[in-house]
């Protein structure tokens, strides 16, 4: 499989097929991917998401919650199908245990990103 330079990755090929998430939550999602790839090690889903959440607080904050949904994410499912998205675009690659339901019900978008910054 040819390397992917994902920093630069504009996703083109990904958003035309399923343009309900942006270019820029795949980055991002890439960018968690590559973080706990190190190593060869395999991820679980759990460990996306947790990875995930603390990325985007981290770089948005108090915005995390507006940022997100305008790409098109509002629930932890949406991660499982952007990721099986990548594995469509050869980006990652997956194993025979990986599913998009293994991404069902892991958090609750409103609750943790908007949360936090409850007044």
């Amino acid at each position: 499989m040819e390397e992917i330079d994902f920093e630069s990755d504009p996703f083109d090929d990904i958003v035309a097929k399923d343009p309900r998430y942006d270019a820029r939550a795949y980055a991002l999602l890439m960018d968690v991917i590559h973080y706990l790839g190190e190593g060869g090690k395999h991820m679980s889903s759990a460990d996306i998401m947790e990875e995930f959440k603390e990325r985007a607080l981290d770089q948005y904050g108090p915005l995390t919650y507006t940022v997100l949904t305008e790409w098109g994410l509002k629930r932890t499912e949406d991660l499982g199908e952007m990721m099986f998205n990548l594995v469509e675009g050869r980006r990652v690659r997956k194993d025979e245990n990986d599913t998009p339901e293994s991404f069902s019900g892991g958090y609750d978008f409103n609750e943790v990103f908007k949360g936090p910054y409850a007044i």
